[in-house]
């Protein structure tokens, strides 16, 4: 059995466009960011941590764990709290170059093997009007970065040099390495 610990309905798109049959059962772990921690330790460490806690509901099954970030100069853009904080993280990733990384874990009755996956994005200025009408359109608000790159913010991101399903949220060909190593049965 495969099991995704996340409730992101586009890590769950991600993998049944990938072919993947799979359960989902998300995990239920503290977020928070720990003192000091890199941006890169942090993802590792979240996707580990789901990966792990629903391990040990299923100790069966081959469990995938994921944790994706934004990252602006060292600033980790997380989900935004509420419309004011997604439009401050948009204008401040507007005209700018950032990082999105995702922490992957795969957990095994066997073995347990993470992997981080960066992708640099290039986001053009922001107008205004565009600023306004996607922070109403209540969108941002789920996604880390306060952006998702799927649908309208596309318009405002003319470059990235990575994954793009890395910046959706699960990176499927670093994901199927994983499963192939660890988990061949599952696909």
């Amino acid at each position: 059995m495969l099991i995704l610990a996340s409730a992101s309905p586009r890590r769950r798109e991600l993998l049944t466009q990938a072919g993947l049959t799979f359960e989902v059962h998300a995990a239920d772990i503290d977020e928070s960011r720990l003192p000091y921690e890199a941006p890169t330790t942090y993802v590792h460490r979240l996707a580990l941590e789901k990966a792990r806690a629903i391990h040990a509901r299923f100790p069966d099954a081959a469990v995938i764990g994921a944790d994706t970030t934004v990252v602006l100069e060292n600033e980790i853009m997380n989900k935004p709290t509420g419309a004011a904080d997604a439009e401050r993280m948009l204008r401040a990733l507007s005209g700018r170059m950032h990082q999105v990384h995702t922490g992957i874990a795969v957990v095994t009755p066997t073995a347990e093997r993470i992997h981080l996956e960066t992708t640099h994005v290039t986001f053009s200025a922001i107008s205004e009007a565009d600023l306004a009408h996607y922070i109403a359109s209540g969108d941002p608000l789920d996604k880390a970065g306060a952006y998702g790159i799927q649908g309208f913010a596309a318009r405002w991101i003319p470059r990235i040099e990575g994954d793009y399903g890395n910046v959706v949220g699960l990176p499927i060909a670093a994901t199927m390495h994983l499963l192939k190593e660890l988990a061949p049965d599952e696909i």
